[in-house]
């Protein structure tokens, strides 16, 4: 009987030597994509979280984040009233003095009012701010809501300057249907301009249109 071919013990083991580091190459290539992967998600991920928790905040209302309307509300002021109170701040490295023209006024829910703030760069340079802005209760951030106002662009002001700029909004009348605000009396709007270290061009400021004519 023919005895089948064997194969040594040296042979086996060069078999055995040219098959393992080809196999441990390509698990290696393996892990490398997928964690290049998960690096890649991450680093996407953290660009997008931002721009998605600006855009939450604004659908939402949340973190006091008020709303921007178009036009009146449509069933028109109601008689409840209600306290609107108004709070500037300006951040260190922006030589700006900026106040409300008024502490504090009442007004009906879904009126709609304009009120004005009052701006002037002390600085002997031009110099740009933007505001950033909320309200309080946090939770009235759904029902503020804003037609026009200076904090929806950057503001660049000559040396010098003073300038007055309008805020248009009303408190959306669907708040009395919120029996959690059933107690609410009080408003408070606050803004906080921040430098601008690189400000765009623009040939006109915001405000500079919204004369005390009115805004609608």
């Amino acid at each position: 009987m023919d005895r089948e071919p064997t194969i040594s013990r040296d042979q086996s083991r060069t078999v055995r030597q040219g098959r393992g580091p080809s196999r441990g190459l390509g698990r290696d290539v393996l892990v490398a994509s997928i964690c290049g992967g998960v690096v890649a998600l991450m680093v996407g991920a953290s660009y997008a979280a931002v721009p998605f928790y600006n855009w939450f905040c604004r659908a939402t209302g949340f973190n006091g984040t008020t709303q921007v309307a178009t036009s009146a509300p449509a069933t028109g002021p109601i008689a409840r009233k209600i306290a609107v109170r108004f709070d500037s701040n300006v951040a260190p490295g922006l030589p700006w003095k900026f106040e409300p023209e008024q502490s504090e006024i009442e007004v009906n829910i879904g009126q709609v009012v304009t009120v004005f703030y009052t701006v002037t760069n002390q600085a002997a340079r031009t110099t740009a701010g933007q505001a950033a802005y909320n309200v309080a209760p946090l939770t009235v951030g759904s029902y503020f809501q804003k037609i026009n106002c200076f904090c929806f662009t950057e503001q660049t002001m000559a040396p010098g300057e003073k300038r007055e700029m309008p805020v248009v909004f009303y408190v959306d009348p669907s708040i009395a249907d919120d029996h959690e605000n059933d107690g609410l009396n009080t408003i408070t709007l606050s803004y906080t301009f921040y430098p601008v270290r690189d400000p765009v061009v623009k040939p006109l400021a915001s405000g500079e249109d919204d004369k005390r004519k009115g805004n609608l």
